[in-house]
């Protein structure tokens, strides 16, 4: 073996294991980067996943505090039961707890309009206590449009947050 073949060979011989070395810490660093994209994918599916079953209980708060209402509205005449008005508060509140958390994950002007809703519901199923049932739809007009308004929302954000 010739002098430059032997000094080929070290430097094979000491560079190799470094450029091994040097491709493991690459690809380990690139692991760790996908790793941290993949966990972002999860965390933001569930916060997705989690906003639009609160989306749903929401819709089924706001409908369940309308059906409250017109029970109210439908026995003024005989005189609601203390079951009635407590459960008709009781889902006005449920919607409310609902609402703030909803709320919670968004800015102050969406904070707004759920509280705004979450009023207007209170005075319907107080003033359902005493209107008749034909006229329950009129009760809820204010917060029908609002609670439309807010349903949108509530689907934007879940499409936004597909992106």
């Amino acid at each position: 073996m010739s002098e430059r073949e032997a000094r080929i060979r070290a430097v094979i011989i000491s560079y190799f294991p470094m450029f091994i070395a040097t491709l493991s810490l690459v690809t380990s660093i690139y692991n760790g980067y996908l790793n941290n994209k993949f966990v972002d994918i999860v965390q933001n599916n569930v916060t997705r996943v989690e906003y639009m079953k609160t989306c749903k209980e929401i819709i089924d708060a706001y409908f369940q505090v309308k059906f409250r209402a017109g029970l109210l509205a439908a026995s003024a005449e005989r005189g609601a039961s203390a079951t009635e008005q407590a459960e008709a508060a009781n889902a006005v509140t449920k919607f409310a707890a609902l609402g703030t958390y909803l709320a919670n994950l968004r800015n102050n002007e969406v904070r707004g309009r759920y509280t705004e809703l979450s009023q207007a519901l209170q005075k319907a199923v107080l003033a359902a206590r005493q209107a008749p049932s034909a006229g329950i739809d009129r009760l809820f007009e204010p917060a029908d449009r609002i609670f439309g308004e807010m349903n949108d929302d509530c689907v934007r954000s879940a499409k936004a947050a597909l992106r």
